[in-house]
């Protein structure tokens, strides 16, 4: 069933990720549980921009059009997929490294479960407050890089030592990921692909 590690992976991490490590799932079943957790920020961050209005603190609420909030959502829809795709494939060319020899799917998985708790953040969304967004936004990221730590070493079959230095280069690796997204977005809205604002 899709999504069937989700409770596991934050009522009991480690005890999840020896059930995950057990009976290792397709590729198909990795790509279908990111296509349906990516939807989550997208849907809500559509629904908030066009119905509830962003408020940054200041001023009055920031609302979308309809056609520019589709937009944005579906792109980043994509955006957050081909991100965790970039991040499995970052994990599966350093763990040789490390001396760990996963086949792309294991990564994919690692990169798939371990990326849920930010996808999870997208309901945040739905309370469009800026400082409440942010706030479950890093405690979402805390509790991806403690399920990165958690899961590296059981999932690669390395030592926890070892795995302490592989999944923080995977945070790096991730982080760079993320700045890159952030740059391309900054350059597309000065090019004239910026949202269109309802008043």
């Amino acid at each position: 069933m899709i999504l069937n590690h989700l409770w596991g992976l934050y009522a009991h991490p480690k005890e999840e990720w020896h059930t995950i490590d057990a009976r290792h799932e397709s590729f198909r079943y990795s790509l279908a549980h990111i296509m349906i957790v990516a939807l989550i920020p997208a849907i809500c961050t559509y629904f908030s921009a066009v119905h509830l209005g962003w408020s940054i603190g200041v001023g009055e609420r920031i609302y979308l059009t309809a056609d520019s909030a589709t937009l944005i959502s579906v792109a980043m829809y994509f955006a957050l997929i081909i991100g965790v795709f970039a991040l499995g494939l970052l994990a599966h060319w350093m763990a040789h490294t490390f001396g760990a020899e996963p086949t792309y799917t294991q990564t994919l998985e690692l990169a798939a479960y371990t990326s849920t708790p930010l996808f999870m953040v997208g309901f945040a969304a739905l309370y469009p407050e800026l400082w409440f967004v942010m706030s479950v936004g890093l405690v979402g990221l805390a509790y991806s890089v403690y399920l990165l730590y958690v899961g590296v070493p059981i999932l690669m079959h390395i030592p926890e030592e070892r795995g302490f230095i592989y999944a923080s280069s995977v945070v790096t690796c991730g982080l760079v990921l993320l700045v890159c997204v952030m740059t391309a977005t900054a350059i597309l809205w000065s090019s004239g692909f910026g949202p269109a604002f309802t008043h």
